[in-house]
């Protein structure tokens, strides 16, 4: 009995593993037309079919290839066209973007069916772009506006206004689908960003890494020629908001409010992107703390010159003071006007009832920049104005009318006196001029040009050459 129980096992076990050996050969048989189905096309003239393909991409992803080097098939380890060294045009746009690999995946059961090929997806390898201002919203139209997919890797972008350029972002990747849809990951100013694409693209969050700085983006209404909508953006603790509206030539700001523990500003501001590129606002100041000039290093910023050469700015800036200790004058008015390195400014203060004007320019392609200026100092008590000063004179209810004219060097802390004359009956001589310059080189303009603000020594230099 036992014995016969041990047959019946060892004959189903055996009918078992005959299957199971049947089975290897069916598994042989199928792996090896696999991969005849997906080794075979290797065989291909790709050249005679390219016309097919280019019409498919042209017509389902919105490009026309233009040139390429060669077209290859590889089956490993997803089959594919390779693309190698193309050209491409965005359809009905001058946007033309070089692609070192152009990769297009066809649906497995399309890649003998040329009358009906079809692409599961395509990725950009590799590529670069430079294109002007004026038509980014060609190139945001053919990224993200792709209904089929579609990824990009490692892709250079040079935004253009005029020969000059404005922004350059490097190694951008995209997909819109998988896991990593609508991600977008890049670098600009040499910091690496991301930012996430929500709802459609109506709102974006942008992200510059290990730098405290972030932004959302959200878009309230959108038209082939307009687009609306408002920013908020956190930098370390500086803390700015406002609304805009764009066009393919200018991008207009309002309702913007600006602060952080130095200050806190509205303005409104017009950037003309098209036919130059121009900047244009009005700021209101509604804080200000007046030492953080002293903070400034001019020689800094003159190391930046060459990107001034790409900007044209005309700003008008009111400051109102609240009475804090830390603001010297009640109310600034300053008009800046910059264009080619060239900056023309007047400003002028109100000290109570006193007014300090002055007006001047300067050229920051200088080697050693000269900041010429014409001052006048209008006070109808001249006591009264050196008590801000905390100076103490025997003058009483005497109009003071100071005129200054000269030079001062931003770099080489050195100043010239062209003309010093008091009201009407003081004009300064050539050894007088020359005292003042020593004077005021020796007090005031000791360290950097901002300095030169410090009330403590316009004190003393006032009661040095009294």
């Amino acid at each position: 009995m036992l014995n016969k129980s041990f047959k019946n096992i060892n004959n189903k076990f055996s009918r078992f593993f005959r299957f199971i050996f049947f089975l290897r050969y069916l598994f042989l048989l199928f792996f090896i037309a696999l991969a005849s189905f997906i080794t075979i096309p290797y065989f291909f003239d790709y050249e005679k079919r390219v016309e097919i393909y280019k019409n498919y991409l042209s017509q389902k992803y919105n490009f026309k290839i233009n040139k390429y080097e060669e077209i290859k098939y590889k089956a490993f380890p997803i089959p594919r066209l390779v693309f190698k060294d193309a050209v491409i045009n965005i359809n009905s746009s001058p946007v033309i973007m070089n692609i070192q690999s152009l990769k297009v995946y066809p649906k497995i059961f399309n890649i003998y069916d040329l009358k009906n090929f079809k692409s599961e997806k395509i990725t950009f390898l590799n590529n670069y772009s430079m294109i002007k201002s004026s038509n980014l919203k060609f190139l945001n139209s053919f990224l993200f506006d792709q209904k089929n997919k579609f990824s990009l890797n490692n892709f250079n972008l040079k935004i253009n206004n005029e020969n000059k350029t404005i922004i350059n972002v490097k190694n951008i990747s995209f997909s819109n689908y998988g896991y990593k849809k609508n991600l977008v990951k890049g670098e600009v100013f040499g910091k690496k960003f991301k930012s996430r694409i929500i709802n459609n693209f109506k709102s974006i969050n942008f992200e510059l890494l290990d730098t405290g700085i972030n932004a959302e983006l959200n878009i309230d209404k959108q038209t082939d020629e307009l687009i609306i909508g408002s920013f908020k953006s956190k930098i370390l603790n500086t803390k700015l908001r406002f609304d805009f509206n764009y066009n393919e030539k200018e991008l207009n700001i309002y309702n913007s409010f600006l602060r952080n523990k130095n200050f806190s500003l509205k303005n409104q501001t017009l950037i003309v992107l098209d036919p130059f590129f121009d900047i244009r606002s009005e700021i209101d100041l509604d804080e200000f703390n007046f030492q953080i000039l002293q903070k400034i290093n001019f020689s800094e910023l003159h190391k930046f010159k060459d990107y001034v050469k790409k900007i044209n700015i005309k700003n008008e800036i009111f400051f109102k003071s609240k009475g804090l200790k830390l603001n010297p004058v009640d109310d600034i008015y300053l008009k800046i006007d910059l264009a080619y390195g060239r900056l023309n400014y007047v400003k002028k203060y109100l000290l109570s009832d006193d007014t300090v004007q002055c007006e001047g320019s300067i050229n920051l392609f200088d080697e050693f920049p000269l900041l010429y200026f014409n001052c006048k100092i209008i006070s109808a008590n001249k006591k009264n104005l050196f008590k801000k000063f905390s100076i103490n004179t025997k003058n009483k209810d005497q109009r003071f009318e100071l005129n200054v004219v000269g030079n001062l060097s931003l770099l080489n802390k050195k100043i010239n006196f062209k003309n010093i004359s008091i009201n009407e009956n003081y004009k300064a001589s050539k050894d007088d001029l020359e005292y003042f310059k020593l004077s005021f080189e020796k007090i005031i303009y000791d360290k950097s040009f901002f300095e030169i603000f410090d009330l403590k020594k316009i004190k003393d230099f006032i009661q040095e050459i009294s």
